[in-house]
């Protein structure tokens, strides 16, 4: 019995060692095209409005874990300083806008939500959802006097998404996982007025 035991754990010792690779090599849920396409400043009467195009991955996982009721957190932070000569950048502005992605079973629509959960919006496909997730346009960021000083500054913009609320059941199967956060690259430009 004990070279039965014995057998059985080299056995499976052996075949976690051959599927390791496959494991690390598997997808994960938010792989895929994931990137800031666009992103300007327009000034409109003295305000500074921010016009962002973010893609993001689309892909089964991404699905099936919505219709499981995982919530996806989506930020977009901004951040605009000032540069100086011989000292470090000055900051003028930090900010994150915050969204969250549901998925309704009932009306079988994506439901997004803004910070404060009080605009929201529903869509029939995940990706109407997440095009308009991705598209930013308009936001009022600043208004042009509170500008000190001379230019340029440095604008700079980074999306991220990641795993937001949990239903109980989903809590238990997924509290392991940290697969379940991606930002992209900064996209940075320099403003000058």
């Amino acid at each position: 019995m004990r070279k039965i035991s014995i057998v059985l754990a080299a056995a499976l010792a052996l075949s976690c060692w051959l599927a390791a690779p496959r494991l690390w090599a598997a997808a994960g849920p938010l792989d895929g095209d994931f990137q800031i396409r666009s992103a300007f400043v327009v000034i409109d009467r003295g305000v500074m409005q921010l016009n962002v195009h973010v893609q993001y991955p689309i892909n089964e996982r991404i699905r099936s874990a919505l219709q499981d009721g995982v919530t996806l957190a989506f930020d977009l932070e901004l951040n605009v300083t000032r540069h100086r000569r011989l000292w470090w950048n000055a900051g003028v502005l930090e900010m994150t806008l915050r969204r969250e992605l549901t998925y309704h079973a009932v009306t079988d629509r994506y439901v997004l939500r803004d910070e404060q959960g009080v605009e929201q919006e529903s869509f029939p496909t995940l990706e109407e959802a997440l095009d308009r997730i991705g598209r930013v346009e308009n936001l009022p960021i600043l208004v042009e006097s509170q500008l000190r000083g001379e230019g340029p500054w440095q604008v700079a913009v980074r999306a991220g998404v990641r795993r937001g609320r949990l239903s109980d059941t989903m809590r238990a199967l997924m509290f392991w996982s940290d697969d379940w956060h991606r930002n992209s690259d900064w996209y940075i430009w320099t403003l000058t007025l």
